[in-house]
C-alpha cells in the first residue's frame, strides 16, 4: 500500500506528516515525565518541520486531556523544541486513555487545529502511556483507525499490552520499554514506523496522474478571424493524447457554439491533429461566451460525449477568447465550477480581464496576451497550472483503473501426509504455470499456500513482484505434512487471510481473483460454506484432483463443475496444463452469478360459504385439508390463505397468518360455513385482488412467487365476474375453479386462468376425484410462470439476441449475404427456450419484426425462417426509429426478452448507410437498458454513427461490403456481458445474560458464541459481529464496527467475564440494542439492506416488560433468535423472537452445542428471505387513464362539433371499464371546466352519451398553461379516479386551436415529471413550437389544417397511444402501513365539567380497527397544561382502550391554553418513543374536542402540526371560537361544530368520513410554488396612477398558478399605515383574487411610511398564520409599487425582510427615490423604474424574468453537516479540491460570529451570589468580539418566569452591553422554573426578530448560570433547544442538580460546576474552551445543491 501512496504523494510533497504526541501525564508518570519529554524532543529534532512540511502537536492527559500546542501553533522547529522543553507534568487521576483518544480525534486531528487530513497528508498519533486505562479504549481506537490515523503506542511495564495493541493501528505498532528511561531504545523503531508505515486511507494502487479530459473552447467570431490560425497552432502544441490518458474535444463559438469533435470522437493524437489542421474560423457575431459555457456543461462535459468526470478524471476547459461577451457569463461559469470543471481562460487585448477571471477556476488561471500570435509565451505557464491543479485533484483521490491483463492467483496445495510422494510433481507444475504468467506489481501477482490440518502461507500476493523471486521460492518449497486434510478450513483461510487488501489482493479494484487448488484426497471437514463464500466473493476456483480426490467435492469447490479437472496421479499434471491456461483465460471474462429468486407458491382458497352449500361445506373443508397436506408450508416455500364468501367475503386467515402446516390444519378443522345469500363471486374476486394478493397480506407476487387461486363455488354468481376475473389475470394470478352441478360452467371458465382449468363435480363429496387433476394442472402452470433462475456463471449458456437488418433499397443486392451471415451465426448458438433465444427485425422507413424472441424455441425453425426472409425495401433509412422500436417492442417481457431475469441482451445491427433520423437518444436508451449493441457496417455506413450506436466504440465492426461478412464471425463470440452483483453479509449481535444467575453457565455461553463466530466470514464486506452483556442494564463488549477480523473477536471473547448483577431487565436491553447498536454509527449496515440478526441467550424471566422493545426491533427489521435454559420463560422468548419457531431451548447452557446446527439453519433460512421487493414491469398494459382537454374558447366555436366527433370515435375504440380504460373530458378557455371525471362513468355507453351532449364553453383569453396545471392538480388525482399511483399509464390528449395567452412551460414540465403522456393536436392557428413543448415528446405533437381534418390523425393518435402504453412504467407503489395513529385531545377545563361524560362517550364510540399494526390510540386532556391519559403504544387491544376511556376523570383547571396543548402533543405524543409511526408513513391524526376560546395563541403550534403532516380535525361547541378552530384544523372544512357536547353523536358520521379522507390523502408532499405579496402605494399622491397599478397586479396574477400547492398571493396597500386587502391564505383560486382586485380602490392618506409598511409585512404577512410557507422552503417574493420617497426610515425593516429570506422587487415612478428603492430591493438590479404607472406593462416581462431567475436560486433550507466547520453558505465551493480551495472557502466565512444568550438564575436563592454572576458575565463579554456582524449578546433573568434584560439586537457595541450588565438588578421570586425559562428563550430570544442569526448559520449559544433544582420539568425544552442546534453550556453551584444540568447542556461534558458563585472565575477558561469547541461544531443551514457537493468532498472526515 505505502509504495503506491508514496508514489502518489511524491509528486506533491513526500515529506509532509501531521504528528501528535499524546503523553500520559497522570500521577503515575511523575518520575518518568522528564524522560518522556526528552524522547519527544529527540523525535522532533529529526522531523522536517514547516507549514507545508511536518507539523507537530503535544497533548497531555490523565482524567481529561489538555493541549500543550496544536498542529498549527508553531511552524518552526525551534519553537516546538522550546515548547517541549518547557512542558510541565499535568498530574491527576484516574487515567482515561479512551477519553483522551476521543479528544485528540475530535479536537486536534481537525482542520481548525491544523490537521491536513482532508488534503491527504498522513496523520500520526504517538501515544506514550504508563498504565491501564480506567475507561474503555475500544470505540475511540476504532474511530481513529476509521479516520485513517496511524497510532503507534509505546508502553512501559505498567501498561496493558493487549490494550496497547488494540489502540495501535496494527498490533506490531505497539512498542514497549521497561520504563521511560529506556525510551531511546525504541527511537529507531519509531522513526522507521514514522517513515514507512504511515499512509492515509486511499486506494493502494498508483494512478496515472496525467489522465485528463480537456476541452478547448475557441472564439471563432468575426473579431478573431486574423488570430484564429495562431489559436489553432496553440491547441496543436498543447496536446498529448492516447487512449489511456488524455481525451480532447474542440468547440468553436460566436453567437452559438459548434462542436468540432467530442471527447470520445477520437482516440489517437493523429486523428485529432488531422482535424485541427483543417479547422477554419466559424465566423459570426455577437460573441455569446455565456451561452457557449452553458452548452459545454450540458452537452460536452457529459458521459455520452466521452467525459470521464464520474470516474474521477479531471475535467479541464481551456477558453481562448478575443472579446467581451455579449451575454452574462456568471451563472454558466458558476455551473461549470459546481460540476467540478477546472477552467483556464486566455484573452487578448480586446478581452475583458475581469470577465475572464470570473470564468476561471481561480483568478490566477486567467492569462492574457496582447495578440493571439503571442500565445506561445503563455504555453509553459498554462501547462504548469494545469499540471498543478490536476496533481492536486489526484492527491485527494488516488484512483485505480483496471488492467484486464491483471490477475491475482493463489495456489492452494494439499501438503498432507498423503501427498508426500507427489509433492515434487505439484511443485514443478506450479513452477511451469508461473513461468507463463506476466508477473509484476501492476500485472499478475502470485501466492502459494500449503495445507493439511491447517493452512500455512509460503508467500503472499504482495511478497514478490519479480517472476524470478517467485520461481526461486517455489523451487525451495518443503512439504508441510500433517493430517487430517481440512480442505474447508483451508478454503476459508485463504478467503479471510490471502484474498485480502493487506495481503496484496486487488479484488476491490476489480482485478480477477483466482484460486488453483491441487488436492489429493477427500476433505475431513465440510467444504460447502467456504466454497460458497469464495464464489460469493467472486473468486474463481479451479480444482485439480487425483485418483484419491472426491470428484463431487471438487466440483462443489470449483467455480463451475467443468472447472474441476482430474489426473490419475500428480505425475500427470502436465496433461491438464493447457486446460488450466484455457480456464484461467476464460475466468478473466467471467461474471458473478445472479441471485436466484424465491421459490414456492402463494395459494388462496376461495370457498362458497353461502346457504346453498351448507351440506357440501364439510367436503370442501376436507378437500382443502388434503391439498394443504401435500404442500411445503413454511415461509420460504408455500403459503396458504383461506377466504369464505356469500354476499361478501370473510378472510379466515391471510398468507402470512400461519407459517406451519400444523397451525393451518388446526384452523381448517374448526371451519364452519359462513352462510348468507346472494352469492357475489365478482365482489369476492375483487376483494382478493385488493386485500389478499398484496404484500401486506403476505403475498410474494412482487418477488416473483406464483400466485394461485383455487375457487370452490356451488352456484351462479349474482353479480358480474368478468372485470374482477380479468383484474386477477392482469395481476398474474393463476385461477383454478371447481364447481358443482348448480354452478355455471361458462362463468367458471371465464374466471379460470385457462378454460381447461375449470373443473366440475356433481357434488362436493366427489372432490377427491379431481384432486390429482388439480395438482397436476397447478404444477404444470407454475413451472411456466416461475422466473427462470439464470445459470449465468461466467461464459453464459443463455442469451437473447436480436438481429436488426437494414432492409432499405440500398441493401437489395447485399441482402442474401446478410441472410447467410445471420444463419451461420445462429448455427453456432445453443438455441432453446431456456438457452439462447433469437429474433430478427428488418427496417427501412420503419421496422418490421420477422419473428420475436419467443416465436421459435428450436434452432431448425429459426434457420428455416431466416432462409425464407424477403428483402423489405423502402426509404429513407431511419435507424434511430428502428433502434427505438426494438427497445420498446422486442426487448420486452411479452416478446420473450428475459432481461428482467438477468439474461444478457444483445442487438446485432447490420447496416449499409447513414441514418436519415437521429440515432443519439435511442442508442443511449438501449445502453441505459443494458442492451449490448454490436454494429456492423459497410463502406456506405457512417462509422462515427455506428460507434455511437454500439455499446462501446470497439464493438462497431466494418466490412467493405456484405460479401465480406464471414470474416467477422469470430468477432461475435461475446460472452462477457454481465454486471457483478455482490451479496452482502450479515450483522450479528449476541445479547448475553450476564446476571448473577448465569454465572456458572456463562463459560458455556461464551464457548457457544466463539463456535458460531468461527463459522462466520468476518471482514468489512461480509459478516460483522457485536457482543453485549446485560443484567440490570446492558454493557457493550464491542460494536459491529469495532473489529474487522475474526482473530480480534475471538481474542476478546476468550477474556469475556460475566457482568453480574440483578434483576434481569431483558426489555431494557432490547431497547438499548435498538437505539444504540443496530445503528449506522455503531456499524450496522441495515440501511444498506444487510440482514440484521440478534441472538439472545437468556437464563431467566425478565423483570421488566419485553413486548414493546421486541416489537420495536421487529419493526426495525431485526431478525431475533432467542435461546433459553430451563429457568427461562418460553412464552417470553417466543414473543421476543422473529417467529415462534426461532425460540430454542436447552436444559442447561452446557447443552448449547446441541442447538448450534438448528440455529445456523434457521439463520440461513430467514436471511435468504429478507431481500428487497423488486417490482417487475409487466410488459403491455391493457388499462389506461385518458383525459381529453378541449380548447373551448371563442376561436373554436365552428370547429367544436368536429372535435366532439373525433373524441367520440377515439372512445369507441377503447376498452372502457372500471378496471380497464377510464376517460375524462375537460374544456377550457380563460379557465377549465370538467365535463366528467375519470371515475364518473364506468360504461362506454355513458361516456359516449356525455360526449354527444357536450356544449361549447366559449370565453377568452386562451390560458392553456392554467388548463394544463388544472388537470394535473384536479383530474390526474386519486380522488378523481386516476390510478397513477397503481402504475396505470396516464394520458392527456390536448385538442387546441390557438396560441396560449399564458406560459405553458412550468405546467407542461410538471405533467412530464408526473409521468403523464401528453399528445398535442393543433390546427393552423396553433403555435407548433408551443405544442411540441407541451407534448411528452416533440413527435407526439400532431397537426391538422382545421378540425374537420381530425380523422386523418386518428391512426397516428392510436399508434401514439399504443406506444405510450408500452413505455409506461408503473410507479412503484409505496408500501402503505396499515392503520392510523389517532390522538384525542380533550378540553378538560372547568367549563367542560358537565359536558365531559358526553365527550368520553363520543370518543368511545369512534369506530377504529385497533391493534399494534392497525390503528393506535392516545387520549390527552388539557386546561392550563396537558396531561396524557395514555400514549399510542400504551395499549394494543381495543378492550383496554375502551376500559381506560370509561375510567377517565375530568381534569379541571383554567385558563384554557389550547396552543400549549397542541405544542405538547406535537412534542411528546406524536413521537417515536410514544408509539407514533409517523416516520414509517402511517397517517397521523389529532381529534380536538374543545369548548372555549384559547387563552394563548394557537397559530405557531397549529402550523407546526401541519408542517409535520398531522391531520387535525377540530370539533367545537357554541363556546368555541370558530375561526380559531379553522386555523387549528388541517383544512377549514375539517372544523366541525355542535351546539353542545350532548350533540356530539350528530357529527360522528362526519368525523368518520373526514378520517377516511385523511387516510387517502397521506401522500408525499409535492414541491410548492411561490408566496407573492404586492405592496401598493395607496397614498393621496398615487390616486391617478392607482388603476394602472391595479391592472398591473391583475396581469401578473393571470400568469401565476394559484392554488394551495403552487402560488399564493397577498395584496397590501399603505400610506401612513398599511391595510391588508387579503392574506396569502385568504383565497385559493385565481378567480377569487381577480374578483377582489377588480374592486380595489386607493386607500388615500399621507405621509408615505414605507418603512412601517415593510416592518408590518415582516411581522404580520410573511408568517405561517397568514399563509406564508417560508418555513417549508417556499420562496417569498415582495413586489413593491411606490410613487414617492418614504417619510420614515426604510433601512432596518428592509434589512429585516432580507434576513427573513424575502426577495424584494421595487418599482418606482419618477417621483420615487431610486436609491431608496435600491436599498429596499433584494439586489440593486431588482429596483425597476417607470416614468408613470401607466408604463408598468413595459417592465412586466423584466420583472417576471427577474423573479424566475431569483426563485430558481433559492431552494428550501436544508442543513448540511460540513465536517466540523462553521460554514454559513458553502456556495460555489464544489471545486474545493485540496487545501488551497478549502481555506479560501473558509476564509470568506466570518468564523468569529456567535449569538450568545446568558440565562441567569434570578430567584430568591441567588440573591447573595448575584453580584458574582454579574461580574462573571461581564468578564466573558469583555473577551468577545462584539458587533452587528460579529458577536451578539443577550441577557435574560428568570425565577418563576423569565424577563429579558436586553435582546441580541438591542446593542451593537461592547461598551453598551457592559454598561447594561453592570446595571443589572436581581429579579427575585420563586419557585425556580428552569424548564419554562429554557422554553421562553427558545421561543422569544433565539428568534429572527430578536436578533438571532440562526437561519443564516451563525452558531447559537446559551450559557445558563443556575443555583438550584428546577421546580418544573426541563426535558422537553432542553430537547427542543438541542433540536434547534442551540449549544447550551450549563454552569451550576453546589445547590444545582448535576444530572439536570447535564440533561440541559448540549453534551454532558458541557455541564460545568463551581462550589458557589464566587468560584465562577475558575471555570472561565473552561467556558471559553467549550465556546470555541461549540463554534467548530456548529452546522449551519445551507440552502443549495453546491453545499451537498462540498459535503461529499469533505465526507472523508466522518
Amino acid at each position: 500500500g505505502f509504495h503506491y501512496l508514496s508514489s502518489c504523494l511524491f509528486s506533491v510533497d513526500t515529506a509532509q506528516k501531521d504528528i501528535v504526541f499524546l503523553l500520559d501525564g497522570s500521577d503515575g508518570t511523575r518520575n518518568g515525565f522528564p524522560a518522556m519529554r526528552d524522547f519527544v524532543e529527540k523525535v522532533v529534532e529529526k522531523l522536517n518541520v514547516g507549514e507545508n512540511k511536518d507539523r507537530a502537536s503535544v497533548v497531555q492527559y490523565s482524567r481529561d486531556a489538555n493541549v500543550n500546542f496544536y498542529l498549527n501553533t508553531y511552524t518552526r522547529k525551534e519553537d516546538i523544541v522550546d515548547s517541549i522543553r518547557g512542558l510541565k507534568h499535568k498530574g491527576g487521576r484516574p487515567l482515561n486513555t479512551g477519553a483522551a483518544l476521543q479528544y485528540v480525534r475530535d479536537n486536534v486531528f481537525t482542520d481548525s487545529s491544523g490537521s491536513r487530513r482532508l488534503q491527504g497528508v498522513p496523520q500520526m498519533l504517538v501515544l506514550l502511556n504508563g498504565g491501564r486505562s480506567f475507561d474503555s479504549v475500544d470505540a475511540p481506537a476504532s474511530a481513529l483507525k476509521q479516520q485513517g490515523i496511524y497510532v503507534i503506542g509505546i508502553g512501559t511495564g505498567g501498561s496493558d499490552s493487549k490494550e496497547l495493541q488494540k489502540i495501535s493501528y496494527q498490533p506490531n505498532l505497539a512498542l514497549s520499554v521497561s520504563d521511560y528511561s529506556d525510551l531511546p531504545t525504541v527511537q529507531e523503531q519509531l522513526s522507521s514506523a514514522v517513515v514507512s508505515k504511515v499512509t492515509p486511507e486511499t486506494p493502494t494502487v498508483l494512478v496515472d496522474t496525467a489522465q485528463k479530459d480537456i476541452v478547448f473552447l475557441l472564439d471563432g467570431s468575426d473579431g478573431t478571424r486574423n488570430g484564429f490560425p495562431a489559436m489553432r497552432d496553440f491547441v496543436e502544441k498543447t496536446l498529448s493524447v492516447d487512449d489511456s490518458t488524455d481525451r480532447v474535444s474542440v468547440v468553436q463559438y460566436s453567437r452559438d457554439p459548434t462542436v468540432q469533435f467530442y471527447l470520445n470522437t477520437y482516440t489517437t493524437k493523429g486523428e485529432i491533429l488531422d482535424t485541427l489542421r483543417d479547422l477554419r474560423p466559424k465566423g459570426g457575431r455577437p460573441l455569446n461566451t455565456g451561452a457557449a459555457l452553458q452548452y459545454l456543461r450540458d452537452n460536452v462535459f457529459t458521459a455520452s460525449a466521452g467525459s470521464r468526470r464520474l470516474e474521477g478524471v479531471p475535467q479541464i476547459l481551456i477558453l481562448l477568447s478575443g472579446g467581451r461577451s455579449f451575454d452574462r457569463v456568471e451563472e454558466p461559469a458558476s455551473a461549470l465550477k459546481q460540476l467540478g470543471v477546472l477552467t483556464f481562460a486566455i484573452g487578448s487585448r480586446s478581452s475583458d480581464s475581469r470577465e475572464l477571471q470570473s470564468i476561471s477556476h481561480d483568478r490566477s488561471y486567467a492569462l492574457s496576451v496582447s495578440e493571439f500570435t503571442d500565445l506561445p509565451k503563455v504555453q509553459q505557464q498554462l501547462q504548469s497550472s494545469v499540471e498543478a491543479v490536476v496533481r492536486f485533484h489526484y492527491l485527494s483521490s488516488c484512483l485505480f483503473s483496471v488492467d484486464t491483463a491483471q490477475k491475482d492467483i493463489v495456489f492452494l496445495l494439499d501438503g498432507s501426509d498423503g501427498t508426500r510422494n507427489g509433492f515434487p510433481a505439484m511443485r514443478d507444475f506450479v513452477e511451469k504455470v508461473v513461468e507463463k504468467l506476466n508477473v509484476g506489481e501492476n500485472k499478475d501477482r502470485v501466492s502459494v499456500v500449503q495445507y493439511s490440518r491447517d493452512a500455512n502461507v509460503n508467500f503472499y500476493l504482495n511478497t514478490y513482484t519479480r517472476k524470478e523471486d517467485i520461481v526461486d521460492s517455489i523451487r525451495g518449497l518443503k512439504h508441510k505434512g500433517g493430517r487430517p486434510l481440512n480442505t474447508g478450513a483451508a478454503l476459508q483461510y485463504v478467503r479471510d487471510n490471502v484474498f485480502t487488501d493487506s495481503s496484496g489482493s486487488r479484488r476491490l479494484q476489480g482485478v480477477p481473483q483466482m484460486l488453483v487448488l491441487l488436492n489429493g484426497g477427500r476433505s475431513f471437514d465440510s467444504v460447502d460454506a467456504p466454497a460458497s463464500a469464495l464464489k460469493q466473493q467472486g473468486i474463481y476456483v479451479i480444482g485439480i484432483g487425483t485418483g484419491g480426490s472426491d470428484s463431487k467435492e471438487l466440483q462443489k469447490i470449483s467455480y463451475q463443475p467443468n472447472l474441476a479437472l482430474s489426473v490419475s496421479d500428480y505425475s500427470d499434471l502436465p496433461t491438464v496444463q493447457e486446460q488450466l491456461s484455457s480456464a484461467m483465460s476464460t475466468v478473466l471474462l467471467r461474471a458473478t452469478p445472479v441471485t436466484p429468486t424465491v421459490t414456492g407458491r402463494d395459494i388462496v382458497f376461495l370457498l362458497d360459504g353461502s346457504d346453498d352449500t351448507r351440506t357440501g361445506f364439510p367436503a370442501m373443508r376436507d378437500f382443502v385439508q388434503r391439498v394443504v397436506e401435500t404442500l411445503s408450508v413454511d415461509d420460504s416455500t408455500d403459503r396458504v390463505s383461506v377466504v369464505q364468501y356469500s354476499r361478501d367475503p370473510t378472510v379466515q386467515f391471510y398468507l402470512n397468518t400461519y407459517t406451519t402446516k400444523g397451525e393451518i390444519l388446526d384452523t381448517l378443522r374448526d371451519l364452519r360455513p359462513k352462510g348468507g345469500r346472494p352469492l357475489n363471486t365478482g365482489a369476492a374476486l375483487q376483494y382478493l385482488r385488493d386485500n389478499v394478493f398484496t404484500a401486506s397480506a403476505g403475498s410474494r407476487r412482487l418477488e416473483g412467487v406464483p400466485q394461485i387461486l383455487i375457487l370452490l363455488s356451488g352456484g351462479r354468481s349474482f353479480d358480474r365476474v368478468e372485470e374482477p376475473a380479468s383484474a386477477l389475470k392482469q395481476l398474474g394470478v393463476l385461477t383454478f375453479a371447481i364447481g358443482s352441478r348448480s354452478s355455471d360452467s361458462r362463468e367458471l371458465q371465464s374466471i379460470s386462468h385457462d378454460r381447461s382449468y375449470a373443473l366440475s363435480v356433481s357434488e362436493f363429496t366427489d372432490l377427491p376425484k379431481v384432486q390429482q387433476q388439480l395438482q397436476s394442472s397447478v404444477e404444470a402452470v407454475v413451472s411456466k410462470v416461475t422466473p427462470e433462475t439464470p445459470t449465468v456463471l461466467g461464459m453464459f449458456i443463455l442469451r437473447d439476441i436480436v438481429f436488426l437488418l437494414d432492409g432499405s433499397n440500398g441493401t437489395r443486392n447485399g441482402f442474401p449475404a446478410m441472410r447467410d451471415f445471420v444463419e451461420k451465426v445462429v448455427e453456432k448458438l445453443n438455441v432453446g427456450e431456456n438457452k439462447d433465444r433469437v429474433s430478427v427485425v428488418q427496417y427501412s422507413r420503419d421496422a418490421d419484426v420477422n419473428f420475436y424472441l419467443n416465436t421459435y424455441t428450436r434452432k431448425e425453425d429459426i434457420v428455416d425462417s431466416i432462409r425464407g426472409l424477403k428483402h423489405k425495401g423502402g426509404r429513407p433509412l431511419n435507424t434511430g426509429a428502428a433502434l427505438q422500436y426494438v427497445r420498446d417492442n422486442v426487448f420486452t417481457d411479452s416478446s420473450g426478452s428475459r432481461r428482467l431475469q438477468g439474461v444478457p441482451q444483445m442487438l446485432v445491427l447490420l447496416n449499409g448507410g447513414r441514418s436519415f433520423d437521429s440515432v443519439d437518444a435511442p442508442a443511449s436508451a438501449l445502453k441505459q437498458q443494458g442492451i449490448y449493441v454490436i454494429g456492423i457496417g459497410t463502406g456506405g455506413s457512417d462509422s462515427k454513427e455506428l460507434q455511437k450506436i454500439s455499446y462501446q466504440p470497439n464493438l462497431a465492426l466494418s466490412v467493405s461490403d456484405y460479401s465480406d461478412l464471414p470474416t467477422l464471425n469470430t468477432c461475435l463470440k461475446c460472452d462477457c456481458f454481465l454486471v457483478e452483483k455482490r451479496l452482502p453479509g450479515r450483522d450479528i449481535v449476541f445479547l448475553l445474560d450476564g446476571s448473577d444467575d448465569t454465572r456458572t453457565g456463562f463459560p458455556a455461553m461464551r464457548d457457544f458464541v466463539q463456535r458460531v463466530v468461527e463459522t462466520l466470514s468476518v471482514d468489512d464486506s461480509t459478516d460483522r459481529v457485536s457482543v453485549v452483556q446485560y443484567s440490570r442494564d446492558p454493557t457493550v463488549q464491542f460494536y459491529l464496527n469495532t473489529y474487522t477480523t475474526k482473530g480480534e473477536i475471538l481474542d476478546t471473547l476468550r477474556d469475556l467475564r460475566p457482568k453480574g448483577g440483578r434483576p434481569l431487565n431483558t426489555g431494557a436491553a432490547l431497547q438499548y440494542l435498538r437505539d444504540n447498536v443496530f445503528t449506522a454509527s455503531a456499524g450496522s449496515r441495515r440501511l444498506e439492506g444487510v440482514p440484521q440478526i440478534l441472538i439472545l441467550l437468556s437464563g431467566g424471566r425478565s423483570f421488566d416488560r419485553v413486548e414493546e422493545p421486541a416489537s420495536a426491533l421487529k419493526q426495525l427489521g431485526v431478525l431475533t433468535f432467542a435461546i433459553g435454559s430451563r429457568s427461562s420463560d418460553s412464552r417470553e422468548l417466543q414473543s421476543i423472537s422473529h417467529d415462534r419457531s426461532y425460540a430454542l431451548s436447552v436444559s442447561e447452557f452446557t447443552d448449547l452445542p446441541k442447538v448450534q446446527q438448528q440455529l445456523q439453519s434457521s439463520v440461513e433460512a430467514v436471511v435468504s428471505k429478507v431481500t428487497p421487493e423488486t417490482p417487475t414491469v409487466l410488459g403491455m398494459f391493457i388499462l389506461r387513464d385518458i383525459v381529453f382537454l378541449l380548447d373551448g374558447s371563442d376561436g373554436t366555436r365552428n370547429g367544436f362539433p368536429a372535435m366532439r366527433d373525433f373524441v367520440e370515435k377515439v372512445v369507441e375504440k377503447l376498452n372502457v371499464g372500471e378496471n380497464k380504460d377510464r376517460v375524462s373530458v375537460v374544456q377550457y378557455s380563460r379557465d377549465a371546466d370538467v365535463n366528467f371525471y375519470l371515475n364518473t362513468y364506468t360504461r362506454k355507453e355513458d361516456i359516449v352519451d356525455s360526449i354527444r351532449g357536450l356544449k361549447h364553453k366559449g370565453g377568452r383569453p386562451l390560458n392553456t398553461g392554467a388548463a394544463l396545471q388544472y388537470v394535473r392538480d384536479n383530474v390526474f388525482t386519486d380522488s378523481s379516479g386516476s390510478r397513477r399511483l397503481q402504475g396505470v399509464p396516464q394520458m392527456l390528449v390536448l385538442l387546441n386551436g390557438g396560441r396560449s395567452f399564458d406560459s405553458v412551460d412550468a405546467p407542461a414540465s410538471a405533467l412530464k415529471q408526473q409521468g403523464i403522456y401528453v399528445i398535442g393536436i393543433g390546427t393552423g392557428g396553433s403555435d407548433s413550437k408551443e405544442l411540441q413543448k407541451i407534448s411528452y415528446q416533440p413527435n407526439l405533437a400532431l397537426s391538422v389544417s382545421d378540425y374537420s381534418d381530425l380523422p386523418t390523425v386518428q391512426e397516428q393518435l392510436s399508434s401514439a397511444m399504443s406506444t405510450v402504453l408500452l413505455r409506461a412504467t408503473p410507479v412503484t407503489p409505496t408500501k402503505r402501513l396499515p392503520g392510523r395513529d389517532i390522538v384525542f385531545l380533550l378540553d378538560g377545563s372547568d367549563d367542560t365539567r358537565t359536558g365531559f361524560p358526553a365527550m368520553r362517550d363520543f370518543v368511545q364510540r369512534v369506530k377504529l380497527n385497533v391493534g399494534e399494526n392497525k390503528d393506535r390510540v392516545s387520549v390527552v386532556q388539557y386546561s392550563r397544561d396537558a396531561d396524557v391519559n395514555f400514549y399510542l403504544n400504551t395499549y394494543t387491544r381495543k378492550e383496554d382502550i375502551v376500559d381506560s376511556i370509561r375510567g377517565l376523570k375530568h381534569k379541571g383547571g383554567r385558563p384554557l391554553n389550547t396552543g400549549a396543548a397542541l405544542q405538547y402533543v406535537r412534542d411528546n405524543v406524536f413521537t417515536d418513543s410514544s408509539g407514533s409511526r409517523r416516520l414509517q408513513g402511517v397517517p397521523q391524526m389529532l381529534v380536538l374536542l374543545n369548548g372555549g376560546r384559547s387563552f394563548d395563541s394557537v397559530d405557531a403550534p397549529a402550523s407546526a402540526l401541519k408542517q409535520q403532516g398531522i391531520y387535525v380535525i377540530g370539533i367545537g361547541t357554541g363556546g368555541s371560537d370558530s375561526k380559531e378552530l379553522q386555523k387549528i384544523s388541517y383544512q377549514p372544512n375539517l372544523a366541525l361544530s355542535v351546539s353542545d357536547y350532548s350533540d356530539l353523536p350528530t357529527v360522528q358520521e362526519q368525523l368518520s368520513s373526514a378520517m377516511s379522507t385523511v387516510l387517502l390523502r397521506a401522500t408525499p408532499k409535492r414541491l410548492p410554488g411561490r408566496d407573492i405579496v404586492f405592496l401598493l402605494d395607496g397614498s393621496d399622491d398615487t390616486r391617478t396612477g392607482f388603476p394602472a397599478m391595479r391592472d398591473f397586479v391583475q396581469r401578473v396574477v393571470e400568469t401565476l398558478s394559484v392554488d394551495d400547492s403552487t402560488d399564493r398571493v397577498s395584496v397590501v396597500q399603505y400610506s401612513r399605515d398599511p391595510t391588508v386587502q387579503f392574506y396569502l391564505n385568504t383565497y385559493t383560486t385565481k378567480g377569487e383574487i381577480l374578483d377582489t382586485l377588480r374592486d380595489l380602490r386607493p386607500k388615500g392618506g399621507r405621509p408615505l411610511n414605507t418603512g412601517a409598511a415593510l416592518q408590518y409585512l415582516r411581522d404580520n404577512v410573511f408568517t405561517a398564520s397568514a399563509g406564508s410557507r417560508r418555513l417549508e422552503g417556499v420562496p417569498q417574493i415582495l413586489i413593491l409599487l411606490s410613487g414617492g420617497r418614504s417619510f420614515d426610515r426604510v433601512e432596518e425593516p428592509a434589512s429585516a425582510l432580507k434576513q427573513l429570506g424575502v426577495l424584494t422587487f421595487a418599482i418606482g415612478s419618477r417621483s420615487s427615490d431610486s436609491r431608496e428603492l435600491q436599498s429596499i430591493s433584494h439586489d440593486r438590479s431588482y429596483a425597476l423604474s417607470v416614468s408613470e404607472f401607466t408604463d408598468l406593462p413595459k417592465v412586466q416581462q423584466q420583472l417576471q424574468s427577474s423573479v424566475e431567475a431569483v426563485v430558481s436560486k433559492v431552494t428550501p433550507e436544508t442543513p448540511t453537516v460540513l465536517g466540523m466547520f462553521i460554514l454559513r453558505a458553502f456556495l460555489g465551493c464544489s471545486l474545493c479540491i485540496g487545501f488551497h480551495y478549502l481555506s479560501s472557502c473558509l476564509f470568506s466565512v466570518d468564523t468569529a460570529q456567535k449569538d450568545i444568550v446568558f440565562l441567569l438564575d434570578g430567584s430568591d436563592g441567588t440573591r447573595n451570589g448575584f453580584p458574582a454572576m454579574r461580574d462573571f458575565v461581564e468578564k466573558v463579554v469583555e473577551k468577545l468580539n462584539v458587533g452587528e456582524n460579529k458577536d451578539r449578546v443577550s441577557v435574560v433573568q428568570y425565577s418563576r418566569d423569565a424577563d429579558v434584560n436586553f435582546y441580541l439586537n438591542t446593542y451593537t457595541r461592547k461598551e453598551d452591553i457592559v454598561d447594561s450588565i453592570r446595571g443589572l438588578k436581581h429579579k427575585g421570586g420563586r419557585p425556580l422554573n428552569t424548564g419554562a425559562a429554557l422554553q421562553y428563550v427558545r421561543d422569544n430570544v433565539f428568534t429572527d426578530s430578536s436578533g438571532s442569526r440562526r437561519l443564516q448559520g451563525v452558531p447559537q449559544m446559551l450559557v445558563l448560570l443556575n443555583g438550584g433544582r428546577s421546580f418544573d420539568s426541563v426535558d422537553a425544552p432542553a430537547s427542543a433547544l438541542k433540536q434547534q442546534g442551540i449549544y447550551v453550556i450549563g454552569i451550576g453551584t453546589g445547590g444545582s442538580d448535576s444530572k439536570e444540568l447535564q440533561k440541559i447542556s448540549y453534551q454532558p461534558n458541557l455541564a460545568l460546576s463551581v462550589s458557589d458563585y464566587s468560584d465562577l472565575p475558575t471555570v472561565q477558561e473552561q467556558l471559553s474552551s467549550a465556546m470555541s469547541t461549540v463554534l467548530l461544531r456548529a452546522t449551519p443551514v445551507t440552502p443549495t445543491v453546491t453545499g451537498k457537493k462540498v459535503t461529499k468532498y469533505l465526507s472523508v472526515s466522518s
